[in-house]
């Protein structure tokens, strides 16, 4: 069963930075490529970024690009996403999921975490 634990949100002022995880387990992570949604209040999901499963191939949301990070750490399971320069508009839930591809990786049926919540206060 896939299994995805996020953790690492917070309530940071805006131009902070915060450094998201996700543990993952109840697959193959170091052959899985990964990506970050997140959902803003009151809106539905939007894709954040995506990495392959060497690391080398990263993509991000032109809302997010040049500030935000993504990586990944195979021996370890885990999926990262550093936040810099934080702004109102970031507030969400953020998840991961096990997918690439950005349509699929916010589709209903997609395996995503409880999430963690990034707040920016305005």
């Amino acid at each position: 069963e896939v299994q995805l634990v996020e953790s690492g949100g917070g309530f940071v002022q805006p131009g902070g930075s915060l450094r998201l995880s996700c543990a993952a387990s109840g697959f193959d992570f170091s052959s899985s490529p990964m990506s970050w949604v997140r959902r803003p209040p009151g809106a539905g999901l939007e894709w954040v970024s995506s990495i392959n499963k060497e690391g080398v191939i990263i993509e991000y949301a032109n809302s997010v690009r040049d500030r935000f990070t993504i990586s990944r750490d195979n021996a370890q399971n885990t999926l990262y996403l550093q936040l810099s320069s934080l702004k109102t508009e970031d507030t969400a839930m953020y998840y991961c999921s096990n997918t690439y591809n950005a349509r699929l990786a916010i589709a209903p049926h997609t395996s995503r975490g409880q999430g963690t919540l990034v707040a920016v206060p305005s």
